[in-house]
C-alpha cells in the first residue's frame, strides 16, 4: 500500500462536504487557488491509517458532471484530466441523506469514471426527522461502492470512514460495473474516443465527446479526430445527455424503492404546499416579505436600545476612571482619546450586529430565505438578472466580500459580472453603525402611527440600496452585450423550526468576527488619527498655544472656556485638521465640514471606521473630563457661525453618501480577485463615488 495518496471530496453544495474536510484535516489545511482560475482550492493532510497519509482536496460543490459555472468546471477538469496535478487516487462522494435521490445522480456519474469511490452519507439526523429511513447496507449493495453513514459536525462515523478509505486505497477497488451502459447509450464509436484520448472509462470518453472543444488538456490532433468521429457517428449531444439522465434516474428510482422507506411524505408535502400557497403568492407573498423586512429593521432599533445604552455608559465609566487614575500626559491622552474612544465607537453597535445576523440565520434555517429568491426572480429578470443573483445580494447585507464570491454559482457570465458590480450597493453590516448614529442625530425619536420613525428610515436606506442596485444592473445589462440565456431552477427546502442553538452561535461568532476584524482596523486608525489630531506643524501649534496662554492671562475668569477653545484650535491646526480643511471645498456643497471630511477619508479603509474616527476627533477636540457620549458631542457640534453641523440636510446627505459610496478596500480587492482585472474595480469605484456625490448633493439641497 502506498504511504500517501490524494483523496478528493466531492458532492452537491450544502451536503456537509466542508464539515467533513475540517473533520479530516483539522488544522492541517491551507487555502489557495486552482491554477489559472480564481476558485478557492482547499487542501489539507490527514492520517487515514498508521501507514497511510492522505492529501485531501475539497473540490467545489456541483450537482452533476455537466459544468455550468466556474466552480463546477474546476471539479470537472480535476476529475476528467488524467494529467491534472490534483487528480485524485480515490474519491469520497458526500451524499445528503435527506435529499438522497438528487445526490445519487452525481454519485453514479462519479462511479462511471472508474476511479475508486467511497460514499459518505451525511445529514442522517435530518433525514430521520423528515421520516426517511435508509438501509445503508442495502444501498451499498445496490450502488456497488462502500457506503458509510457519518456526522462530521459531531465527529461520528469518521473512524469507520477512514478504515473504509484505507481498505479501498489498499486494494484500488473500483466500482464493479458501469451504473449505466455507456456503449449501449452511444454506440461502439465511444471506445475509439476512449483510446484516442487515453481515458479510463467509456463514460469519461462521453464527456470528452460532449466538451472536447473546451477541455484544455486535449491537444489539437485529439480535438480534430474526435470531431471527425462525432460527425461520422451523427452525435447529438442534447439527446444523449437527456437519455443518460433519464436512465440514471430510472435506476436510482429502483434503488430508492429497495433501500429507502419514507413515512408519510405526502402529509409533509401537503403542509409545505399549503404554506407556500400563501408565502409564494404573487401579491400576499410580497406583502409578507416586506412585513418580515419591516419587522427586522424595527427590531434592530427596538431590541438593541437598552444594551447599546449600557455599552455607552460602560465606556463612559471606563474613560472617567482612567482620567482619575492616570497622570496627565501623552499616555493618558492616547488611551482615553485614542484607544478607548475608538473602540467604544464601534463596540456600541455590537447588539445591532448580533440582532441583524440572528434574524438572517432564522430566515435561512427556517427555509424562508430560499422563498425570497423565488419571490424576487421576476423582479431580478426585469433588471437583467435572475433569481440566482438574489442570494449574493442578500448576503451583501452582511458583507460584500463573501457575497461577491457567492456570485460564482451564477452560470451566465454577463449576469455574474453585473451581480459583482452591483452587490456593494447593498447595505452591509459595516454601514449599520454609521446609519444608526446619524439617524439618531437627525431623525426625531417619534412614532408614525404605531411604527418607530427611525426604524422606518433605516429600512428605507436598505431598500434604497437594493433598488438602486436593480437600476444600475438594468443599465449595465443594456450596455454589456451577451446573448447567453439561463434559467432559474431551485429546490425549495421543507419548512422547519430554526435551530436556536445555531442562531445563538451564529450571533456570537459574527459579533466576534466583527469586533476582531473591524477592531484591528479601527485600533490602528484610531491611534493614527489621535496622533494626526494631536500633533501638527510646530510653528502653527506653538502660535496657537502662545495665543491662548496670553488670553488666559488677560481673562483668568474664562480659563475653562478658553481651554476648550484651545483644544478645538489645536485640532484645526493639527495634521488631521489640515487634511480636513484641504478637502472641505469639495465636500462643503454636500453640507460637510472638515471633521466629516477626515471621516470620509478614513472610511475608505472600512466604512465602520467613520464612527471610530468621529469618536477620536470629538474626544481630542474637547475636554477629557467631559462624560458626554459621542452622540451628545456630535449633536452639540457647531460651525464657525454657531449653526449646528448635523442638520437634517447634512444628516440625510451623509446617510445617502454612505448608502452608495464604495468605501471598502477589501471589496475592491475581492472584485479584482474574481474578475482578474483592475479595470472593473476602477469602474465600480468611480460609478459608485459619482452616484454617491450627486445623490448626496441633491439630498442636501432638498432637506436643507
Amino acid at each position: 500500500m502506498r504511504s500517501a495518496c490524494t483523496i478528493a471530496l466531492v458532492g452537491n453544495p450544502n451536503s456537509g462536504k466542508s464539515s467533513l474536510f475540517n473533520s479530516l484535516t483539522g488544522l492541517n489545511q491551507k487555502v489557495g487557488n486552482f491554477p489559472g482560475v480564481t476558485v478557492d482550492k482547499k487542501t489539507g493532510t490527514s492520517r487515514i491509517a498508521d501507514n497511510l497519509t492522505a492529501n485531501i482536496i475539497d473540490l467545489p460543490g456541483t450537482y452533476s458532471l455537466y459544468p455550468k459555472s466556474e466552480d463546477e468546471r474546476v471539479t470537472y477538469e480535476v476529475l476528467l484530466n488524467r494529467n491534472n496535478a490534483d487528480r485524485p487516487d480515490l474519491i469520497v462522494v458526500i451524499a445528503d441523506a435527506a435529499n438522497l435521490k438528487r445526490n445519487l445522480l452525481f454519485c453514479s456519474q462519479i462511479m462511471d469514471l472508474k476511479i475508486p469511490v467511497v460514499m459518505a452519507l451525511t445529514m442522517n439526523d435530518i433525514a430521520r426527522n423528515k421520516g426517511i429511513n435508509i438501509d445503508v447496507a442495502g444501498l451499498e449493495r445496490a450502488m456497488g461502492v462502500p457506503v458509510v453513514a457519518i456526522n462530521p459536525r459531531k465527529n461520528k462515523g469518521i473512524a469507520q470512514l477512514k478504515k473504509m478509505i484505507a481498505g479501498v486505497a489498499q486494494s484500488n477497488l473500483q466500482p464493479a460495473s458501469e451504473f449505466i451502459d455507456t456503449v449501449a447509450l452511444t454506440g461502439p464509436w465511444i471506445t475509439e474516443i476512449k483510446e484516442l484520448c487515453n481515458v479510463e472509462s467509456n463514460y469519461a470518453a462521453l464527456h470528452i465527446a460532449c466538451n472536447y472543444l473546451e477541455l484544455p488538456h486535449l491537444n489539437a490532433a485529439q480535438r480534430i479526430q474526435t470531431g471527425a468521429l462525432l460527425d461520422q457517428a451523427g452525435f447529438n449531444k442534447a439527446r444523449i445527455q437527456a437519455e443518460e439522465i433519464m436512465q440514471r434516474y430510472q435506476r436510482i428510482g429502483s434503488i430508492m424503492q429497495q433501500c429507502v422507506v419514507e413515512t408519510s411524505p405526502l402529509q409533509r408535502a401537503i403542509i409545505s404546499e399549503r404554506i407556500d400557497k400563501t408565502l409564494l403568492h404573487p401579491v400576499w407573498g410580497n406583502v409578507i416579505l416586506l412585513t418580515v423586512l419591516f419587522l427586522l429593521f424595527q427590531s434592530i432599533f427596538w431590541l438593541a436600545e437598552y444594551p447599546m445604552g449600557w455599552v455607552e455608559q460602560g465606556f463612559s465609566v471606563v474613560s472617567t476612571w482612567l482620567d482619575g487614575v492616570l497622570p496627565a500626559g501623552t499616555i493618558k491622552d492616547l488611551l482615553i482619546n485614542g484607544v478607548v474612544a475608538g473602540i467604544s465607537g464601534i463596540a456600541v453597535f455590537i447588539p445591532q450586529i448580533m440582532i441583524l445576523f440572528g434574524f438572517i440565520t432564522i430566515l435561512e434555517d427556517s427555509g424562508y430565505m430560499a422563498r425570497i429568491s423565488f419571490l424576487t426572480d421576476r423582479l431580478m429578470r426585469s433588471a437583467g438578472l435572475n433569481g440566482r443573483s438574489v442570494m449574493p445580494l442578500i448576503s451583501g447585507m452582511a458583507c460584500a466580500v463573501p457575497a461577491i464570491m457567492a456570485a460564482r454559482t451564477i452560470q451566465n457570465r454577463k449576469e455574474r459580472l453585473i451581480t459583482i458590480m452591483v452587490t456593494p450597493l447593498m447595505s452591509c453590516s459595516a454601514r449599520l453603525p454609521v446609519y444608526t448614529i446619524l439617524i439618531g442625530l437627525v431623525i426625531p425619536d417619534k412614532s408614525l402611527f404605531i411604527f418607530n420613525l427611525r426604524g422606518l428610515v433605516l429600512m428605507g436606506l436598505y431598500l434604497l440600496g437594493f433598488f438602486m442596485a436593480l437600476i444600475v444592473a438594468k443599465v449595465m445589462s443594456m450596455v454589456i452585450k451577451m446573448k447567453e440565456k439561463t434559467y432559474f431552477l431551485m429546490e425549495l427546502p421543507v419548512y422547519r423550526a430554526p435551530r436556536w442553538k445555531n442562531v445563538g452561535i451564529t450571533m456570537v461568532e459574527k459579533a466576534k468576527v466583527f469586533v476582531t476584524d473591524a477592531g484591528k482596523v479601527i485600533m490602528i486608525i484610531s491611534v493614527l488619527l489621535w496622533a494626526l489630531a494631536t500633533y501638527g506643524p510646530p510653528k502653527a501649534m506653538d502660535a496657537v498655544e502662545t495665543k491662548y496662554e496670553a488670553l488666559k492671562l488677560q481673562h483668568p475668569e474664562q480659563a475653562k472656556e478658553l481651554d476648550n477653545q484651545l483644544q478645538t484650535a489645536k485640532l484645526e491646526h493639527s495634521f488631521a485638521g489640515i487634511m480636513g480643511h484641504a478637502i472641505e471645498p469639495a465636500i462643503s456643497p454636500l453640507g460637510y465640514d472638515w471633521k466629516i471630511g477626515i471621516a470620509l477619508i478614513t472610511s475608505f479603509a472600512a466604512r465602520e471606521v467613520f464612527v471610530g474616527t468621529m469618536a477620536t476627533l470629538y474626544s481630542v477636540g474637547s475636554d477629557t473630563e467631559n462624560e458626554d457620549t459621542l452622540r451628545d458631542k456630535m449633536r452639540g457640534a457647531t460651525r464657525a457661525d454657531g449653526t449646528p453641523v448635523y442638520t437634517l440636510g447634512t444628516g440625510v446627505s451623509l446617510l445617502i453618501f454612505y448608502v452608495f459610496a464604495m468605501q471598502c478596500m477589501s471589496t475592491l480587492a475581492i472584485v479584482y480577485r474574481e474578475t482578474r482585472s483592475w479595470v472593473l474595480p476602477a469602474i465600480q469605484f468611480a460609478y459608485m463615488f459619482v452616484l454617491a456625490y450627486v445623490t448626496a448633493f441633491i439630498a442636501f439641497q432638498i432637506f436643507n
